[in-house]
């Protein structure tokens, strides 16, 4: 059985707040929309949003339902065209196959080169995708805990440790 962190609302609110920072750092490029990666970035997008304010977006990534996962990215794709900047967020960077799946999708649907950046609020060091944002890195080679964000808090027992199961190498 994994071991189960929850991450307190303090701390989420901390790392938003270095996010915030670091978008407030970077003079050289700002986002016109930051992108909730849908389940585990909405509310962190939520709260960038308030934060920066930076208008906010979302793709429902998770609900693999393709009218709110994939289609969105086409149309987000040819914003990037006429020259807008996307920071996509998401609650962490744990194996990487969210942000390379976005990543290839937003390619296919010819996304301008140099428009798109991603954040995260847990960066795991050994993934096999980097992000331009993040608030705290973790190493899945050492860190095998299973981070419970606040929004993930009010979930029964059973649907938690079944989201901690369905990628057993992440905590094992």
């Amino acid at each position: 059985m994994p071991e189960f962190a929850a991450i307190p609302h303090e701390q989420f609110v901390a790392d938003v707040l270095t996010i915030a920072a670091a978008l407030g750092n970077d003079t050289a490029w700002r986002p016109d929309f930051i992108i909730g990666i849908g389940r585990g970035g909405l509310a962190p997008a939520v709260y960038l949003s308030h934060a920066t304010g930076i208008p906010m977006l979302s793709v429902d990534h998770s609900s693999q339902v393709h009218d709110f996962a994939d289609a969105p990215l086409g149309t987000l794709a040819a914003r990037t065209r006429a020259g807008e900047r996307l920071l996509f967020l998401d609650d962490i960077n744990d194996s990487g196959a969210t942000i390379a799946k976005l990543r290839a999708k937003l390619a296919q649907a010819d996304a301008a080169v140099g428009t798109v950046r991603f954040a995260t609020l847990l960066d795991n060091i050994v993934s096999n995708q980097r992000v331009d944002y993040r608030a705290r890195t973790i190493d899945r080679t050492v860190t095998k805990d299973w981070f419970i964000f606040p929004w993930e808090a009010v979930a029964p027992s059973a649907s938690i440790e079944a989201d901690a199961a369905e990628v057993p190498d992440r905590i094992a």
